[in-house]
């Protein structure tokens, strides 16, 4: 299920803090070199903690990377409040342009992109985009299979966005003008659901 705010909320405060701590270091670390070259010891110098208090809030980086990227998505959809939204074209037009957003400010905020990288994202960005839409599906009283259109679904708004970028300067159309142009493809997915 998404998670919310309120599960992060819960966590004792200096849990938090140290959290808060490791993901800017990490992300800080993410500008500089490749995800690849990034070592455990780099994060904890950056974030001034020890590996175990590290290891205590992350079994290792990909870990962090997921819980970076999760925390990350999840504050630009409540930001939205596309968390708190019932299924509309409307947001589902906005959910195609936070979507595009994030992945461009992904893509700027990270000088040396990898694969893998790429692919630890991708995860956890169309997970919750799929997780959303089968919860926006479920609210309607969708009579189809929740977890195949949203799947279907959350493929076409990732991909589409990554393609959209990767296009640069004027060729590139603003988020919201890409999110009307592909509406449509997106939002054959829910003809049958609403």
């Amino acid at each position: 299920m998404l998670k919310t705010a309120s599960s992060e909320e819960k966590l004792d405060p200096r849990v938090k803090r140290t959290r808060r701590l490791i993901r800017q270091a990490f992300m800080e670390l993410l500008a500089e070199k490749s995800f690849q070259s990034i070592t455990v010891q780099d994060i904890t110098q950056k974030a001034e903690v020890n590996r175990a208090t590290f290891y205590a809030h992350f079994p290792d980086k990909y870990a962090l990377l997921e819980d970076t990227v999760q925390h990350a998505f999840r504050q630009e959809l409540e930001k939205r409040t596309l968390n708190a939204c019932r299924y509309s074209k409307e947001n589902l037009r906005a959910l195609i342009v936070t979507v595009c957003e994030f992945i461009a400010q992904s893509d700027e905020h990270c000088k040396v992109s990898d694969s893998q990288f790429e692919s630890l994202v991708e995860n956890q960005v169309r997970k919750q985009i799929q997780e959303l839409l089968e919860l926006w599906l479920k609210q309607v009283g969708a009579e189809i299979d929740l977890k195949t259109a949203a799947t279907a679904a959350s493929w076409t708004i990732y991909g589409l966005a990554l393609q959209w970028s990767h296009e640069k300067g004027k060729a590139r159309l603003s988020a919201e003008r890409f999110a009307e142009q592909i509406l449509p493809l997106v939002a054959v997915h829910f003809k049958a659901a609403v």
